[in-house]
């Protein structure tokens, strides 16, 4: 064999060895560390088992403190939540106990409105019965005219008189009187049965039919007013003659309708007013009366004033002249208490010296 290929099969052989023995050699180091890092990691667990036990205790007490006062919290939640829920529970009974009562009370109500819109139902059929005939509303309007003049303040006899005839035969049915003898007359009859007969009326046609009617019902009746002699110079009238309509719907269903029909006529000197513009006509009316008595007596006192100052005049005048006399009497006074007595007494004196030379007795009360 060569001798070089022996050598190199020996020293294969020995770096197989080599290799061989090193491989066993870190087994068994790699064993003891194993076995080193085992032992180490028990010691050290072992050490480790008090603080970790330690550790385990505190967490648990901790956590058993938390649990409590989170338990405390929650049972202070549900005490507030069963104190609300009582709350709720007197609430809901309180108003249960309410709901009975307003029902109660509601059904009683509704009873009461029942019988009240039953009688207002009798009422008004009534009403309608009379408002049937033309004399019970012309009955009726005067009740009407009457209330709104006794709210005014007016009195019967006094601010006004009913069913006074003029000179040519007609009766007003209201007088007014006013300053300087003047007066107006009011009317109440109004015209209704064509407005009763569209309010009752079934279709629009006989609506329409019946508004045209009752429109020319409030002309002609404005017409027959002014041919009356209610406007009269010669009796002391104003230029206007009023006409009560005794119902607002009525007065508000002329002027929507036929808004131009006051201006006509108002162009024929009459005035129509419902019961609220009747009042306010009536209260401007008692003022200007009220004023114009005012200035009657305010024209009387100014009189009287003239009169008291021509009377103070004289009375100062003769007072001035009573105290020029006292003061010439004051002076005259003067001279007595002074240069008369001054005299007298010397006069007195030298009588009284030659007494006591002569020894002269003077009578009695001559000295």
């Amino acid at each position: 064999m060569n001798p070089t290929i022996t050598f190199i099969i020996g020293f294969a052989l020995g770096l197989l060895a080599y290799y061989i023995i090193n491989l066993l050699r870190k087994k068994e180091d790699e064993q003891r560390m194993k076995d080193s890092f085992k032992a180490l990691t028990v010691d050290a667990w072992k050490d480790m088992i008090p603080f970790v036990n330690e550790a385990l205790s505190k967490s648990l007490v901790s956590g058993e403190k938390e649990l409590e006062g989170k338990k405390q919290l929650i049972d202070q939640t549900l005490g507030n939540m069963k104190t609300d829920l009582l709350k709720v529970e007197n609430l809901m009974n309180t108003l249960e106990k309410d709901r009975e009562n307003k029902f109660g009370e509601l059904t009683t109500q509704i009873k009461q409105t029942a019988e009240q819109t039953g009688k207002l139902r009798e009422t008004t059929d009534k009403l309608n019965i009379a408002l049937s005939s033309s004399q019970a509303r012309g009955k009726w309007g005067e009740r009407m005219a009457e209330d709104v003049l006794r709210l005014a303040g007016f009195t019967d006899g006094v601010n006004y008189v009913k069913q006074q005839k003029n000179e040519a035969g007609n009766k007003p049915d209201f007088t007014f009187s006013l300053p300087r003898n003047l007066k107006v007359n009011m009317d109440v009859k109004f015209p209704l049965d064509n407005y009763l007969a569209f309010q009752n009326a079934g279709s629009q046609v006989e609506k329409d039919n019946f508004e045209k009617k009752f429109l020319s019902d409030v002309r002609g009746r404005i017409k027959e007013v002014t041919t009356r002699d209610y406007i009269n110079a010669e009796e002391n009238t104003l230029d206007y003659v009023i006409v009560f309509i005794p119902n607002e719907q009525v007065f508000a269903f002329v002027n929507e309708k036929e808004p131009m029909l006051m201006d006509e006529a108002l162009s024929k000197k009459v005035v129509l007013c419902s019961p609220l513009t009747l009042y306010a006509l009536l209260v401007i009316m008692r003022q200007s009366i009220d004023n114009f008595k005012m200035e009657g007596t305010a024209a009387e006192v100014l009189k009287l004033l003239s009169a008291f100052k021509k009377q103070w005049e004289d009375y100062t005048g003769c007072y001035d002249k009573l105290g020029e006399k006292i003061e010439a009497a004051k002076d005259e006074f003067e001279k007595l208490v002074t240069t008369r007595k001054n005299k007298l007494d010397v006069v007195v004196t030298k009588i009284e010296s030659l007494q006591e030379k002569s020894h002269i007795n003077l009578p009695e009360g001559k000295e």
